[in-house]
């Protein structure tokens, strides 16, 4: 079936989601702060491993109040976005429209359920490597796979049909019986390599892995983020930590998106990467000094940016 979807905050994830969705023949409308002006003219340019080609959207602009109401919003901004994010959907939404975060960190899903009822939200959870290298241009080195979980409680009919959606758009997407759970495994990765992309002065991903005792502190990062899963009562196993550095290994000289963030003088996703999981896992008796350690430097380092 066709869906309406709306794209809040088309860059990188955005546009690569969008693209894919508008190619599975589906209305998708983005909304897009920067490069609203050359997607609607010339659509969404996307690279991969295979080559490039160019995606037209239904609309895209920088006024939400065009996009019209929606049966699916997917939420790509960033979460420092997140304060005025309720009053940049409320036109999109009827009353039986989803609301899909696939932001970084934790704490997105909360914002939505200010303009939707806790069923009606669904949070994703994108194991990726994707860039917007131009305006409208995104290039995928690492298209990767999607995880999906309902806002609260277990997987639910929401929950199946954005995986639906997504998985019949050519995206490895699967759900999840618990949302914090997958957020922890998630910032496994974001947290040690978006975090000492900018603590050790502006490295890549092979840069870190190939510095002994940066690398350590990757490894010690992990174990805290395993530790504070497990005592909030979603384990996993120490074969997902051996997975993000054997995937890292293949990412070769990649820059992680807070880097870019930090690099190019935009808001930094502090709290929900960092400052709410040390919250979280601190407030169940878990030590996480590597973290609290990360956590200033980063804050110091964008302070006297």
């Amino acid at each position: 079936m066709r869906r309406r979807i709306a794209i809040v905050g088309t860059g990188a994830v955005g546009g690569w989601y969008a693209a894919l969705l508008a190619a599975a023949g589906h209305d998708v409308r983005c909304l897009a702060r920067r490069d609203a002006a050359v997607i609607e003219q010339s659509g969404l340019r996307i690279r991969t491993a295979t080559g490039v080609r160019t995606q037209r959207v239904t609309l895209a602009t920088d006024d939400p109040r065009l996009i019209g109401e929606v049966d699916l919003v997917v939420v790509a901004a960033k979460a420092t976005a997140n304060s005025g994010l309720p009053d940049t959907i409320r036109s999109m939404c009827g009353p039986d429209t989803t609301l899909l975060t696939l932001q970084n960190g934790m704490g997105n899903a909360e914002v939505l359920r200010q303009v939707a009822e806790a069923d009606r939200v669904v949070a994703g959870l994108c194991f990726v490597c994707i860039n917007r290298t131009a305006p409208g241009e995104i290039e995928t080195t690492l298209p990767g796979y999607v995880r999906m979980a309902a806002a609260l409680g277990p997987i639910n009919a929401r929950v199946d049909e954005c995986v639906r959606l997504f998985a019949d758009a050519g995206v490895d997407c699967r759900a999840e019986s618990s949302l914090e759970g997958v957020l922890w495994k998630k910032l496994c990765w974001n947290i040690p390599f978006n975090g000492l992309s900018i603590a050790a002065g502006g490295l890549t991903t092979d840069q870190i892995l190939a510095n002994p005792a940066l690398r350590t502190r990757a490894r010690h990062l992990m174990d805290e983020v395993r530790a504070a899963s497990e005592a909030r009562g979603t384990p996993f196993g120490i074969d997902h930590i051996e997975r993000q550095f054997a995937v890292t290994e293949g990412m070769g000289p990649y820059r992680t998106s807070s880097l870019i963030d930090y690099q190019e003088g935009r808001e930094v996703e502090i709290e929900s990467i960092w400052g709410i999981p040390l919250e979280r896992g601190t407030s169940v008796g878990v030590a996480m000094p590597e973290l609290a350690r990360l956590l200033e430097e980063i804050r110091e380092r964008v302070r006297s940016r």
